[in-house]
């Protein structure tokens, strides 16, 4: 008999209520869930699935530029964090601290780590002696703790999961290109390749930018309710951190010379970036390149063929096992229909369905999650279309997502126009800005659209300040955010 559960359900309309769809997803095709811990969530095996998936072309695009994986503390003490002011002025808020340790009261205070700048720099400083140990490119994966007021799954928890880089170089030259390699042949390549996402880059402004860094670069995604979502920072940290923590190394002049630092990190908030660039009324559409399971075999079965059909499926499984990740589900308490409905929700971008006649003419059904296209492919020419459609997969669902994105920018005449069209069509807004922080706290505070990004393709037109009607050459991406 077929059991009811209620994750099979019809889940919230994107357009009736977004933000409950998203947590409506995100649950039910067990991603993750919520615990007794405000704002910390578990991620399920099938989330720890794609983000294992995720970081595996992460980590070989970060080994590939030259940087080596360690580990660092998770406890910070007090007197580091404070060294950088800047620094701990921006951490401040969101700081965990932890006071006591068994019985005993602790004579300083430890900081659960936000980030890792503080106790990494106090270990350069003792690594870093001459120009012959740069360039120092080390990369961490870790967790984070930060106390947000307000969380939702993966984008915004107490305690999340991410790789942070830190680098240390001669000239601030190479800390420049290192900052600028990361947000492009990295991050970029890395989240519109693997996770089918496009993304606009650009430097955030002096309000935007990381706490003690010189600057701040941005990959800002598109989100499918017209909000934007930061994807990935790259900083360049000029000295300040390296002044503070008096990370100097000998030149070959034999000068001691201050070294000039980058850090620069991505989140499993990019697991909720996949769910609301490609997701729809029915669920997730992953990416093949990260899905947990990129194809799915359904045997139809009856009393008579079960047996022969439960065999065929595991033939095929052993053939298709050698390049894809796959699995069957052969429950016997769930009828197909049932089966088909939840692996849609959970995002596998292939089904192959094998019945009694599919298997008497040597053949199987192919159902595209992207399209829902029906394929009818001999078993000969299996290994083949499965891979071709898997690479169409991943091109439709990011051509998808860069047409939604293209068509989602808007540059407007004024700031009437501005306010209207942040609040009823949402996306992305390209237009004028003074480089004036009033003005830019002016429009963020009259209409929840912040700059997400001064891009690096400028134009050589001017125009008028979209607040303050200043003239200016300067054009930015204004929208509202996670």
């Amino acid at each position: 008999m077929e059991k009811d559960l209620d994750f099979v359900k019809e889940i919230t309309s994107k357009e009736q209520n977004f933000a409950q769809w998203y947590v409506d997803v995100v649950r039910k095709a067990e991603l993750a869930d919520y615990t007794t811990i405000k704002g910390c969530m578990v991620i399920r095996p099938y989330g720890y699935g794609l983000w294992e998936n995720m970081q595996q072309g992460l980590d070989r695009r970060i080994k590939e530029t030259g940087h080596k994986n360690a580990y660092f503390p998770l406890f910070i003490p007090e007197h580091l964090l404070k060294k950088e002011a800047e620094h701990v002025e921006g951490f401040a808020p969101e700081v965990a601290w932890v006071t006591q340790g068994g019985s005993q009261k602790l004579e300083e205070r430890m900081a659960v780590r936000p980030t890792s700048e503080a106790i990494i720099c106090s270990l350069y400083s003792k690594w870093v002696k001459s120009y012959r140990d740069l360039p120092l490119l080390i990369n961490q994966w870790a967790n984070i703790v930060r106390w947000e007021k307000t969380t939702r799954l993966f984008l915004r928890t107490t305690e999340f999961l991410w790789q942070e880089g830190h680098t240390v170089h001669k000239t601030e030259q190479g800390a420049e290109e290192e900052a600028l390699k990361i947000l492009y042949k990295v991050y970029r390549d890395y989240i519109e390749n693997d996770l089918a996402i496009p993304v606009v880059v650009g430097k955030k402004t002096s309000k935007e930018r990381f706490a003690g860094a010189l600057n701040t670069y941005t990959l800002e995604a598109l989100m499918s309710d017209g909000k934007v979502l930061q994807a990935g920072t790259s900083h360049n940290l000029g000295q300040n951190f390296a002044k503070a923590f008096n990370i100097k190394y000998l030149d070959e002049d034999q000068t001691e010379k201050y070294a000039w630092q980058t850090s620069w990190g991505t989140t499993t908030r990019l697991i909720g970036a996949i769910v609301m660039v490609h997701g729809d009324d029915r669920g997730l559409k992953l990416p093949p390149k990260v899905a947990p399971v990129q194809l799915i075999i359904v045997p139809i079965m009856f009393d008579k063929t079960k047996e022969e059909i439960l065999k065929k499926t595991e033939d095929l499984k052993i053939m298709l096992d050698k390049d894809f990740r796959v699995e069957i589900d052969a429950r016997d308490e769930y009828k197909p229909g049932w089966k088909f409905n939840e692996w849609e929700m959970k995002g596998v971008p292939l089904r192959l369905e094998i019945g009694p006649r599919d298997m008497k003419n040597e053949q199987v059904v192919l159902v595209r999650r992207d399209t829902g296209e029906k394929l009818v492919v001999k078993e000969d020419k299996l290994t083949e279309t499965v891979e071709a459609l898997l690479s169409k997969i991943q091109e439709n669902l990011y051509h998808q997502a860069k047409k939604f994105l293209e068509e989602n920018i808007r540059e407007v005449a004024n700031y009437d126009e501005f306010k209207k069209t942040i609040e009823e069509k949402k996306g992305m807004i390209k237009s004028f800005w003074c480089g004036n922080r009033e003005c830019e706290d002016k429009v963020k505070e009259e209409t929840k659209a912040s700059i997400r990004c001064i891009p690096f393709d400028k134009d050589k037109a001017s125009g008028k300040c979209i607040y303050c009607g200043k003239e200016t050459s300067t054009k930015v991406y204004f929208a509202r955010a996670y």
